[in-house]
């Protein structure tokens, strides 16, 4: 095919099939995408990026690594490494410097890399990557200590493993005269690269700070900037670009009263298609011959990557972590490497091939077969590992709360009171301050977002109780988690009135998810009933009061929300599911007062099947 139309939107479709792939099977998109670039490239020969794009592949991969460096550098809190334990911060310093300390000397000795190749390499592995961990996290279901550590390890080094490799490159750039040649052209882009990075930093944030543009700006003013703040770096001193960029992101991340959070939803539409087919291109200049050329080194360099480094690393980490062997061993075994290694790989090994120095090609290639094997050996056997070790979770059993009214808060800490871990979720600073306050776990932000996917926590978590005001997004978040979680785990609440647009809108499979607590609970039911001075009240029965007392008692004050049986398992109560209530159980319930009665007779013996209480 030489049609550069066809061949564009070939790799448009390609990348868009990978992802819904990915998320289909829950696997790191990474994976299908760099297999789909190596079978339309070497394999095929249907794309040859180079003859596609000619002088502009160059510009096109810089451009979409400063990117993915910035959006990178956007997440790195301080404060969320020290927030995170020391085990993070310790494996996001002193274990990516052991990982890049032993990778370099394997890659030399066992490949015949010439060191400042074998150094460059050692930096780009020690970067493992939020978009490879989540998804595997999801399908191992490490205890909360593991999957917290794995998480954020992710999240923190790859802007830390970035800059590192940024810095090892500049040195192996300025290296082509005499030490003082060399020192002074490294000193220059260190000093423009923090000095720039840290001047457009401020200035964004400050710009930010202030709300000087209008909000639908916001994100694509910021990404011009930054793309603007590489060019302007790079004239300036070459190869400065994307220490610039790193520095910008990770100033704005960490200036106080900036919301950098929103920044980040340009990352998510650009993934889906610019770095998508990013991997794809890069793959697709994969040659066969190039792969084959490393040889057996190559096993002596991942055995001591995945054997000798990562477990190291974790062991030299770990004094003061509180964690015992067998979860170590589980920390030692999972460190799989993504986007930012295999994109950071892909434009040095460019700018390298330009250079002319020698074996530059061999960079590509190790990079990618670390990436493929660590992915797919890590999947493949990390789950029967941690359940070997007695690390894995038991049966999730905690709640996520999509809504942060009055309700849904009151309903949180009932159920946190009765031992069941919740998590809020809602877009409504506001309702997330509140939450806060009465020491409910929050996610402030669209649950279903990527930064939600990455940053949440979702390995405790069975069910999802979808009870926000957000009539559009309520079916989007009912099908990601059904999806997420299994189907049967989201209850929706109905609409106020049957006929009204909303409920004609609500196609028949969202529907039957509209079954939350009964027949009358509405949002608007329910906030209206806590405004008058509803409460949340527990009530147990015996062989004294039974049900039929229950009702007796409260009639139509009451809405049943769960019961809890004997041993100690809770049911959310909907319309279409029944069981029976006995004695010794317990029936929570939003209760109005005597004086309010607003809502209708409800019949507490109707729920779904059990989920255990924490």
């Amino acid at each position: 095919m030489s049609d550069p139309m066809a061949l564009l939107v070939l790799v448009g479709l390609v990348s868009i099939a990978c992802q819904y792939l990915a998320y289909s099977i829950n696997l790191p998109a990474i994976l299908p995408l760099l297999i789909s670039g190596i079978l339309l490239g070497p394999t095929f020969g249907i794309l040859d990026p180079d003859a596609l794009f000619g002088d502009l592949l160059f510009p096109l991969v810089s451009l979409s690594v400063a990117i993915i460096l910035f959006e990178g550098a956007l997440t790195l809190k301080f404060s969320d490494i020290a927030g995170h334990g020391s085990m993070v911060r310790n494996l996001c310093t002193l274990g990516a410097l052991v990982t890049w300390l032993i990778a370099a000397p394997a890659a030399h000795y066992a490949l015949g890399m010439p060191w400042q190749i074998a150094l460059l390499f050692g930096a780009i592995v020690t970067v493992t990557g939020p978009t490879v961990i989540v998804p595997m996290l999801r399908s191992v279901r490490p205890n909360a200590k593991i999957s917290n550590i794995l998480r954020w390890e992710g999240i923190v080094i790859d802007p830390i493993g970035a800059l590192l490799a940024v810095l090892v490159y500049e040195y192996i750039v300025a290296t082509g005269g005499a030490w003082s040649h060399t020192l002074m052209t490294f000193g220059k882009v260190l000093a423009i690269g923090f000095g720039l990075g840290s001047l457009f930093g401020y200035a964004v944030g400050t710009i930010l700070r202030n709300n000087w543009l209008p909000h639908y700006l916001r994100n694509t003013a910021v990404l011009t900037l930054m793309l603007g703040a590489y060019a302007f770096s790079d004239l300036l001193t070459h190869e400065s670009g994307l220490l610039t960029v790193t520095v910008m992101g990770m100033w704005i991340a960490n200036m106080k009263n900036v919301e950098a959070d929103d920044i980040l939803e340009f990352k998510e539409t650009l993934s889906v298609l610019l770095i998508s087919a990013l991997f794809i291109i890069l793959a697709a200049r994969v040659q066969f011959n190039a792969m084959l050329a490393v040889g057996w080194g190559a096993l002596v360099v991942l055995v001591a990557i995945i054997f000798v480094a990562r477990p190291l690393s974790v062991l030299l980490s770990s004094p003061g972590s509180g964690l015992n062997r067998r979860e170590l061993a589980m920390l030692s075994w999972i460190a799989p490497r993504g986007i930012v290694a295999a994109a950071v790989s892909a434009l040095f090994a460019l700018k390298l091939e330009d250079l002319g120095l020698a074996k530059s090609e061999m960079l590509v290639p190790m990079v990618f077969l670390v990436i493929i094997t660590t992915v797919v050996l890590q999947s493949l056997t990390s789950k029967r590992l941690a359940k070997l070790l007695g690390v894995q979770r038991p049966a999730a059993t905690g709640v996520l709360i999509f809504g942060g009214g009055r309700f849904a808060r009151m309903l949180a800490t009932d159920l946190i009171d009765k031992g069941v871990s919740v998590l809020l979720a809602d877009t409504n600073w506001d309702a997330m301050r509140e939450a806060r306050m009465a020491n409910i776990p929050t996610y402030y932000g669209n649950p279903i977002s990527e930064h939600a996917t990455i940053t949440m926590d979702l390995s405790g978590i069975g069910a999802v109780l979808v009870i926000s005001p957000y009539k559009q997004l309520n079916p989007l978040v009912a099908h990601h988690f059904e999806h997420v979680l299994g189907k049967g785990s989201v209850f929706g609440l109905r609409h106020a009135s049957k006929d009204d647009s909303a409920s004609r809108r609500t196609s028949t499979e969202y529907a039957k998810k509209l079954t939350l607590f009964s027949e009358g609970a509405t949002y608007g039911r329910l906030a209206s009933m806590v405004a008058k001075g509803a409460t949340i009240k527990t009530t147990g029965l015996t062989e004294s009061f039974t049900l039929e007392n229950y009702e007796e008692t409260y009639g139509n004050r009451a809405i049943p929300l769960y019961a809890i049986d004997p041993g100690g398992k809770f049911y959310v109560h909907t319309v279409e599911h029944e069981f029976a209530i006995k004695p010794g159980w317990q029936i929570i319930s939003l209760i109005a007062p005597e004086e309010a009665p607003d809502a209708p007779v409800d019949n507490p013996s109707q729920a779904p099947g059990a989920l255990p209480a924490g």
